[in-house]
């Protein structure tokens, strides 16, 4: 029985603006291979308040923005997180996120530390970085 919840470590608690949280987790799940774990909405159905998936084995947990429990400023857009996918074939990975919408922001590449590597931008404003050992080293 698959868990819907981390029981240890560090989890990515991500929060989606402008009610895109649905919009995201179909996202996920085409460019990373995302599982759907759990998916929990408001009462009125129009935001959703917890969402779990499991990506590459490990937890990421998004809800939709709830202004109104902050004052009512909406969430500042992300600006310091990256999250990072250690992967077993960094093309096939690459091209699904690409395919699916991600935006190129460093393109993969054999790098000098022996990984082929890459950053992508999602279309809610998060970096994600891709990496696997490069075949030619």
């Amino acid at each position: 029985m698959a868990q819907d919840r981390p029981t240890s470590g560090v989890t990515p608690h991500l929060t989606i603006r402008g009610g895109q949280c649905a919009d995201a987790i179909e996202f996920y799940k085409l460019a990373f291979g995302a599982e759907e774990l759990a998916r929990q909405a408001e009462d009125n159905g129009s935001r959703l308040m917890h969402a779990a998936l499991r990506i590459n084995g490990d937890f990421v947990m998004m809800h939709d923005d709830f202004p109104e429990y902050r004052g009512g400023d909406e969430a500042p857009k992300p600006a310091c997180a990256v999250f990072h996918l250690a992967v077993d074939d960094a093309d096939s990975w690459w091209d699904r996120a690409v395919a699916a919408g991600a935006e190129v922001t460093m393109p993969l590449a054999d790098q000098f530390w022996g990984d082929r590597y890459g950053h992508l931008k999602d279309p809610f404003g998060y970096t994600w970085t891709i990496g696997a050992p490069s075949k030619t080293s």
